[in-house]
């Protein structure tokens, strides 16, 4: 008997696969679950991998699933804040700003404005993949980086989220500004 005319099971048996319409049941089960474990997207990083977690469960709870993504996506922001004030040398937007930006890749985000009272970005990726999810949800996870500058910097930050990919948009549009 060829060798591709045998199976060898998990546990090391050996199946013979003498009949025809056996062998292309199995070889085409086989094909479809390569080509499922294949085609599935997996997270290249962390935040890839929260982003998955948010959108599942916005996906099974859905609105009502929203205040509780913005208080934790909040308190994350928070402690991130936290953690970079340690590292600068001071606590101007400007300072704050320049910090934030090294977080995330120049090929997809720019800098438009910098300032002591203004931070412009604009985005053609979401680093969470939220892209075609809904505003609400963007806004629930950008209490992440809100949250971040108004502990690094002021509570006194607003942020105003102009476009999003994830409503559509072709990119994203956010203004920090420092309200004195």
């Amino acid at each position: 008997m060829a060798e591709r005319d045998t199976l060898r099971t998990l546990e090391g048996n050996t199946i013979s696969l003498n009949n025809r319409s056996l062998k292309l049941s199995i070889l085409t089960k086989v094909g479809k679950i390569m080509a499922q474990k294949n085609s599935e997207k997996l997270p290249r990083n962390p935040i890839e991998a929260q982003g998955l977690l948010i959108k599942e469960f916005y996906k099974r709870f859905g609105k009502e699933a929203l205040p509780i993504i913005e208080k934790v996506c909040g308190k994350q922001g928070r402690a991130l804040g936290l953690k970079v004030m340690e590292k600068l040398p001071d606590n101007k937007l400007t300072t704050v700003a320049k910090a934030f930006s090294k977080s995330f890749n120049s090929n997809f985000v720019k800098i438009i404005s910098i300032s002591d009272e203004f931070f412009h970005i604009q985005g053609t990726m979401c680093p969470f993949g939220l892209e075609d999810t809904s505003r609400a949800l963007c806004e629930a996870v950008m209490a992440i980086d809100h949250e971040y500058f108004r502990e690094a910097v002021s509570d006194k930050i607003e942020l105003k989220i102009l476009k999003t990919i994830a409503a559509g948009d072709q990119h994203c549009d956010t203004i920090y500004t420092l309200k004195v």
